[in-house]
């Protein structure tokens, strides 16, 4: 019952009378006074107090909110969330929603169509680079040139673009709804010169309604920010014009040998005729077809209104003027590499750039001969040249780079076989061994990992020196489990390998890790150099100064751990498995072949130079008796005597060492390792070993093999012969 209802009790009490002189109002203060009269027509001139209605409307909100049924709680998500919402509540979020896709809008464009990026080439600048001599290697890029400005062209060679491409171009505002429809009913394109500005400038080549969408919206964000004329010098400048070419200026230049300044009428409405199909309508090829192409862009000119009918006719076909601009190849194994490097050096722009790199063009020539002369079959091979700086001299990264870009030196990652020893064997030296100190050579019979020796030749001990000499894969292993394989790998990383190596995996002793051959040549030059890492370079780096040669992060190896080392390499090539690289210089090596004959490496230095080559089939098969110790350390051997200067003649033999009388009859063991013979040029070696004789030679280009032993004499072909390193 309401607080002023008429009805109820009030009635019923009697004060009928009452409730009707009061005009409904019920007087709640009469029991306790007199109070004002409210029916009194003086009332608002006497001095009564008024009651507060406001107060009475605030407590009887109170009660309305304390007892009134709660409101069920609704999801955004729900209809019913949003019924009952006032005008302004939609205003205020439709508003909010607007702005900020606007704001998401505007951070899209500036990370994804960034204004400086329409003033940078659409196609990397051409770069030509040299050998360390100056000889041209390799020229590479976009024919590209310096940017146009619109202001000084002649007015005939910008009426010529727009007439053709986009006759609104200064009245619309980046997308054009008349150039649309021509181009929904077929009587022309419907793309604007903004438009391909932003197509080819940011966007990929792809045909769908979403890329069109992003380049209207680019479009848009383009105009905005751009002058007509800015947008017009840049479409200029990076619009593709066929034969490698990019911009007016260069187009201007490599067809008729002039600057755009310069255009003639016929010689401008070609130009500006080619940007519809560059390679199609390419004057140099299709003479014809850009011909009429030309007369086209000259009827558009008329319906322009800038020719006349009487202009139009006067026109006469340009003669074009190219220049050849010489014979170089666009890639070989070293450019390819170096390429990358080159364009980090260049940085952005128009200009064309030309390149000294570190190659040497006598040693790359020295290469590719000997590679070409190997008797490889149809295996392939790699060979990389460097100083002991990094500095790469020389890069065979396949038999034919036309057949096989692919580069067996840096892209290639292959298992090192035994080169790997390296790691094992300084790390070694490292942790205090010596090369005189001895490690067991016996087969291992226990544990799940059962190695074996390649030659089947065991022993009780062997020195660190003769075991490295003769790749003893039992001892390598062993000396893996005593130094540790955190110390191997450790060692590794010293000397700038980053390929993975695993731990706890004793066959990483023998190379079961993949690497690529130009990463483990570094590691050799860091021994080389005795100063590591070193990092491979196709650029001539920067002197150092004292403050950078402090700071530069290079480590190297004690005295006596340098020496050992160089002590164990050289007597690998000298009396060990890479005999057939032998010098008749100071010479230190190792060879590697893995599983089953799949890779056969030689990696060794001499005379300022490291040297790493590699031999194995693509398909990762196993090789017909190839073995690192073998072909791979001829080829080694040829590539340094030539690259030296040297003849192959032999090192002088050590002075006898006075020793004790053996005290009985002397066993074949007691005799000295007569080792290979280098005969005449170098191509022939006599080897004498265990009761034989071997005479390795050529005749005719055939590698023959001629043994005598207690048999007779047994004629075979060398890559049949056996090998005695795996």
């Amino acid at each position: 019952m309401g607080l002023f209802d008429r009805s109820g009790k009030h009635r019923d009490s009697g004060l009928e009378g009452d409730w009707q002189s009061h005009s409904g109002y019920f007087a709640l203060h009469d029991a306790h006074g007199d109070g004002p009269d409210y029916d009194d027509p003086d009332y608002e001139r006497r001095d009564y107090d008024r009651p507060d209605f406001d107060s009475w409307d605030r407590k009887l909100d109170e009660v309305d909110r304390r007892y009134a049924p709660p409101r069920p709680r609704t999801r955004w998500w729900q209809p019913s969330h949003y019924r009952g919402r006032g005008k302004l509540w939609w205003i205020a979020r439709v508003v909010a929603a607007i702005l900020l896709l606007l704001i998401l809008t505007v951070g899209w464009l500036a990370i994804t169509a960034p204004l400086s990026k329409s003033l940078e080439p659409i196609a990397p600048p051409q770069i030509t680079l040299l050998a360390a001599d100056g000889t041209p290697i390799a020229r590479n890029g976009a024919v590209t040139a310096e940017p146009v400005d619109v202001d000084t062209l002649p007015p005939h060679v910008v009426e010529a673009f727009l007439a053709i491409e986009d006759r609104r171009f200064y009245s619309h505002w980046g997308v054009d709804p008349v150039g649309i429809a021509r181009a929904l009913t077929g009587t022309g394109g419907g793309s604007t010169i903004t438009q391909q500005l932003a197509k080819f400038t940011f966007l990929t080549p792809e045909r769908t309604l979403t890329r069109k969408a992003r380049e209207m919206l680019i479009a848009f964000w383009l105009e905005s920010w751009l002058t007509k004329d800015e947008i017009l010098e840049r479409y200029l400048s990076n619009a593709y014009f066929g034969d490698n070419v990019y911009g007016l200026r260069a187009a201007s230049l490599h067809y008729f040998y002039r600057k755009p300044e310069n255009l003639t009428m016929p010689q401008a409405a070609m130009l500006a005729g080619l940007v519809q199909a560059p390679s199609r309508l390419n004057p140099a090829k299709h003479y014809e077809r850009a011909e009429a192409r030309m007369q086209m862009v000259l009827n558009a000119m008329v319906a322009a209104g800038s020719l006349t009918e009487a202009e139009r006719a006067a026109v006469r076909s340009p003669r074009l003027d190219i220049r050849p601009a010489g014979d170089l190849p666009t890639g070989t194994y070293f450019a390819d590499w170096a390429l990358g490097d080159a364009r980090k050096l260049v940085g952005t722009g128009y200009s064309q750039h030309t390149l000294a790199t570190t190659l040497d063009s006598r040693l790359q020539r020295i290469a590719s001969q000997v590679v070409a002369r190997a008797p490889l079959g149809k295996a392939q091979v790699a060979l990389v040249a460097m100083r002991p700086n990094g500095e790469v001299v020389a890069m065979v990264g396949g038999r034919d780079y036309g057949s096989s870009p692919f580069n067996r030196v840096t892209q290639a990652k292959r298992q090192t076989g035994s080169t790997f020893k390296l790691f094992v064997y300084l790390a070694a030296l490292r942790d205090g061994w010596r090369p005189d100190d001895t490690i067991a050579n016996t087969p291992i019979e226990t544990g799940s990992y059962r190695p074996k020796n390649s030659d089947g030749r065991y022993s009780p001990t062997l020195s660190l020196e003769d075991a490295f000499a003769r790749s003893s894969n039992v001892a390598a292993v062993r000396l893996l489990q005593d130094v540790g394989d955190d110390k191997v790998i450790r060692t590794a990383r010293d000397l700038g390998v980053t390929s993975k190596l695993p731990a706890d995996d004793a066959t990483l002793a023998l190379g079961t890790s993949t690497m690529s051959l130009l990463e483990l040549t570094a590691a050799y030059a860091g021994v080389a150099a005795n100063g590591f890492p070193v990092e491979p370079r196709a650029f001539p780096a920067e002197e150092e100064g004292w403050f950078e040669w402090l700071t530069n992060g290079r480590s190297s190896l004690s005295g006596r751990t340098h020496a050992d080392m160089e002590r164990l390499l050289r007597r690998a090539i000298n009396a060990g498995t890479g005999r057939a690289a032998m010098l008749p210089v100071p010479n230190y090596g190792k060879t590697g072949t893995t599983q089953d004959n799949r890779d056969a490496l030689f990696v060794g230095y001499a005379g300022g130079l490291v040297v790493g080559v590699w031999i194995g089939n693509d398909d990762n098969s196993p090789l017909a008796g190839v073995s690192g110790g073998g072909l791979p350390a001829r080829i080694w051997r040829d590539f340094m005597v030539r690259a030296l200067g040297t003849g192959s003649i032999p090192q002088p033999a050590p002075r006898p060492v006075e020793t004790s009388d053996p005290g009985g009859p002397v066993q074949p063991l007691d005799v000295p390792d007569i080792g290979d013979i280098p005969i005449g040029d170098g191509n022939s070696r006599l080897r004498v070993r265990e009761g034989e004789v071997t005479l390795s030679t050529d005749v005719e280009g055939v590698p023959l093999d001629i043994t005598l032993n207690q048999d007779g004499v047994a004629l075979r072909e060398r890559e049949r012969a056996a090998q005695d390193e795996q």
